[in-house]
């Protein structure tokens, strides 16, 4: 249990905090942009500083459009000419900057935030093991080890069985695996509320605001109340599997929580790799005029495999919706460009796949579990006047 309270090296040495071997690479529940996750720290500065010598180029081209660049058997190719070539490329250039620039200053602050987390955690540990005369190792065993089971097999067999598409081997050759995983899930649990509990006992109150984005929710689909103190902005792709996962989770995450929160949905169609997601989400906000959003939204993620265009026609009709109204909304591309304006407003703040929450500012990548998110939420309602 006391690699919670180790450096970042020997968590990883530990598996705390990673993705099991066993599952495969994009199983910690987030699909990215393709690009997006192949580089070091070193390329990301490479491309940046490519970057920056590109888009001088393109000032210094306008001064002088019809200049040539080269010569082919006696014609030029002018500058003009190889700007327009350039500029889906130089577009592409442009998003990663903007991204890995709000990627940056989030993961700064966070860094900030989490060793803030650290010392206090290490210091109610310290002064919950000598008020009890135990060292924190022996208090860390009383509390938390001491306190997780062994999963079952019928547990352990209900997880492979629910993540089958994303675990590499059958269920004899992962099952030790699955059942370590469980129990340091388990572990980590137990740790975090036994803390939590440390915290409110010892009156820890964090005077570091966490980061905090500002996303724009007007205009949007949302449920729950306006004034809610809670706002969740969902970055999402109706094609994305990982986003289907998170589907029930935030709906548990409504019912425990009723009116203390409200959320909000915002288009990150992942269209490189998801062809049906741009229409899918057309056709969301096609709903959204027909009041019946939401009924969409579910329908959708309910069934993945079918969002083709008359799919969702089908949808639309079977949800009661003026069918006429619908489908012309749906071919003529009406919120196309509502569309691309989420993509581009999702790329500034850093989001480079789905699915990504924004808790009341605060953000949150991937599938995660309920407790992670419903912490979040918890540490908001006490900062909630």
């Amino acid at each position: 249990m006391g690699t919670v309270l180790k450096s970042d090296s020997e968590k990883n040495e530990r598996g705390y905090g990673r993705v099991p071997n066993w599952l495969s690479p994009d199983s910690g529940g987030h699909e990215k942009l393709p690009g997006s996750d192949d580089m070091n720290g070193r390329f990301h500065l490479w491309r940046l500083g490519v970057t920056l010598l590109l888009f001088t180029g393109v000032a210094c081209a306008a001064q002088g459009q019809s200049k040539p660049v080269a010569t082919i058997n006696g014609e030029s190719i002018t500058e003009a000419e190889l700007q327009k070539a350039a500029a889906p490329e130089l577009e592409k250039l442009d998003l990663q900057q903007k991204q890995f620039m709000a990627k940056l200053e989030r993961d700064k602050k966070g860094a900030i935030q989490d060793a803030l987390e650290e010392i206090i955690n290490r210091r109610v540990l310290d002064l919950e093991a000598k008020k009890r005369n135990l060292s924190v190792d022996e208090l860390l065993k009383q509390e938390v080890e001491s306190k997780v089971a062994v999963p079952s097999e019928e547990t352990i067999r209900k997880f492979y069985d629910d993540n089958r598409s994303m675990i590499k081997g059958s269920f004899i050759e992962t099952a030790l695996e699955i059942r370590n995983y469980l129990m340091q899930r388990n572990q980590e649990a137990t740790f975090s509320s036994f803390v939590s509990r440390l915290r409110k006992e010892y009156g820890v109150k964090s005077l570091v605001e966490p980061d905090r984005a500002k996303v724009e929710t007007t205009g949007h689909p949302s449920r729950g109340p306006a004034n809610a103190p809670v706002t969740i902005v969902e970055f999402s792709d109706f094609e994305c599997p990982y986003c289907s996962g998170l589907f029930p989770t935030l709906k548990r995450i409504e019912e425990t929580y009723k009116e203390k929160i409200r959320i909000v949905y915002r288009q990150f169609p992942l269209n490189n790799i998801h062809p049906r997601a741009q229409k899918a989400a057309e056709a969301s906000l096609c709903a959204n005029e027909q009041d019946k959003f939401w009924q969409l939204h579910d329908a959708m993620f309910a069934d993945q495999r079918n969002l083709t265009v008359d799919d969702l026609k089908a949808k639309a009709a079977a949800l009661s919706m003026n069918a006429a109204t619908f489908n012309t909304c749906l071919d003529s591309g009406k919120h196309a460009a509502a569309v691309r304006a989420s993509l581009e407003e999702g790329n500034r703040l850093g989001v480079d796949g789905t699915p990504a929450l924004f808790i009341n500012g605060r953000f949150l990548g991937g599938n995660q579990p309920y407790d992670t998110i419903a912490k979040i939420i918890d540490d908001e309602l006490t900062r909630t006047p």
